[in-house]
């Protein structure tokens, strides 16, 4: 069973595509290669949200489908859960 996708190859957060419990061990996909990835989540994640692939610190860049969609506003581990509460648009 797939977790989780991955879009492009520039992406450093994956999608998930089912919802994820704390600790579980992930299988996620590469569209773009087919490439198996493998995490472990470290939060609950909600079906359709943004899965970390690595770890940030604030101020990096998040790329979802190939685009900048905005800056990390509080550190984020590999396997935690990304969105608004640690992630801002660049636009303000």
């Amino acid at each position: 069973m797939r977790h989780f996708l991955v879009h492009d190859a520039r992406d450093n957060v994956g999608v998930v595509v089912t919802d994820i419990k704390s600790g579980q061990d992930l299988a996620g996909a590469a569209l773009n290669n087919g490439a198996a990835l493998h995490l472990k989540a470290r939060q609950d994640i909600p079906l359709g949200h943004k899965i970390a692939l690595k770890d940030f610190k604030v101020g990096d860049t998040i790329i979802k489908y190939g685009e900048d969609i905005g800056k990390v506003v509080a550190d984020i581990r590999a396997g935690e859960h990304v969105h608004v509460h640690n992630l801002k648009t660049k636009r303000w």
